[in-house]
């Protein structure tokens, strides 16, 4: 079952509204910041699609994409949006299925070019605040330093195996279901289709065959560790890790983009040293007590809302360009704000600073042979 950020804030305002009705204050905890961008800001794909039939005449002819929308086979699917659209596909990583299928499907349904309904739209709408919005809000964001929630995220992997990850993936698991969709497309249970496509048999397996199935699982961790299935096991763990370090990386620079470019005013609370030590005491000193006092402060002058009409402003940056830098090593940055983000880090600093230094010692090198060779030439003359 798909639940969108439109479901979201759909089912979510009724709530509010009542939770406010008698007098009280919601509270949205946790969750993908999409989530919360769907209550605050007017812009969202599902709605604006309803709306887009004027956008239909740049169809690309030749293509026929509703031959290919639901497709088993994904892999042709970016190729093909590279022929339909390949701003777009630009814009998108070639594994990244779920993104891809969207993109073709509303291309089938609409006749849009993705890329030009987000030209048209996301610059002026995305990530902005509802001026109109009849909440007012208080945003507060609990970070840590990268490298702390890597090592927390890792830790937190592991605890969430030991209390009973494996067996919710088992009854999950359905052979033959889209990993791209629903449930199982969640960080920590598309990453163990393969080792339960290895583990599980063919055949259908009884409650009793379930049950023993999943007391196997906690065991295979303890087998050699050239064992087949503890192989398959450990890296899909480890993939689980991965792709939530890479999410974390990917959610702090929205946040950052919400702020720098749509003018969030974001509260931030620093848990650092709190997952360091594990103290509550310090959890309730560093964390607790600060985000009480922001939000007493909220309550009691409504002056901490989620927007501030001087710092709102029409993004005129371009989303969809693709720029390289050189001296990371190649590597593709989505937008001018990525880019500059990118090339304020100190990382590309010093590389940029590496670079120039090589290619002045080139350029001098080139120098000095050219002058040889004159050298030379004039002294045969």
């Amino acid at each position: 079952m798909e639940f969108t950020a439109k479901d979201f804030r759909d089912l979510t305002t009724p709530l509010i509204e009542e939770i406010l009705s008698r007098n009280h204050v919601p509270v949205l905890v946790g969750g993908t910041n999409y989530y919360i961008q769907a209550l605050v800001s007017k812009f969202l794909l599902e709605d604006l699609t309803e709306d887009v039939d004027e956008c239909c005449s740049n169809v690309a002819p030749g293509i026929d994409v509703e031959s290919i929308s639901g497709r088993d086979d994904l892999s042709h699917g970016y190729d093909l949006l590279k022929e339909l659209d390949p701003v777009a596909a630009n814009r998108v990583h070639p594994n990244n299925h779920r993104k891809i299928n969207q993109y073709l499907s509303l291309h089938a349904s609409r006749g849009v070019l993705p890329s030009k309904l987000h030209q048209e739209n996301a610059t002026e709408n995305w990530g902005c605040i509802d001026a109109s919005s009849r909440f007012d809000y208080c945003l507060i964001c609990m970070d840590a330093e990268t490298t702390v929630l890597d090592k927390y995220v890792g830790q937190r992997v592991d605890s969430m195996v030991d209390a009973g990850l494996l067996d919710e993936v088992y009854d999950i698991y359905k052979p033959g279901a889209d990993y791209t969709r629903g449930i199982r497309q969640s960080i920590g249970v598309r990453e163990f289709e393969d080792f339960l496509k290895t583990y599980l048999p063919d055949t259908n397996s009884s409650a009793n065959d379930d049950k023993a199935l999943k007391e196997h699982l906690r065991k295979i961790l303890d087998s050699p560790k050239d064992d087949k299935l503890r192989v398959l096991l450990e890296e899909a763990i480890d993939s689980v890790k991965l792709n939530t370090r890479r999410l974390l990386r990917r959610q702090k620079r929205r946040i950052n983009r919400l702020e720098t470019v749509f003018g969030w005013n974001i509260h931030h609370v620093d848990a650092t040293e709190c997952l360091l030590s594990k103290s509550e005491d310090l959890w309730d000193a560093q964390v607790v007590k600060p985000a009480t006092e922001i939000i007493q402060s909220f309550l009691k002058t409504e002056s901490g809302l989620g927007h501030d009409s001087t710092l709102r402003k029409t993004m005129e940056r371009d989303l969809w360009s693709r720029y390289v830098c050189e001296a990371c090593g190649n590597k593709v940055l989505r937008g001018r704000h990525e880019w500059e983000h990118h090339t304020q880090g100190r990382v590309h600093r010093k590389r940029t600073a590496r670079l120039k230094k090589a290619q002045n010692f080139k350029s001098r090198e080139k120098q000095e042979e050219e002058e040889v060779g004159i050298a030379e030439r004039h002294h045969e003359d």
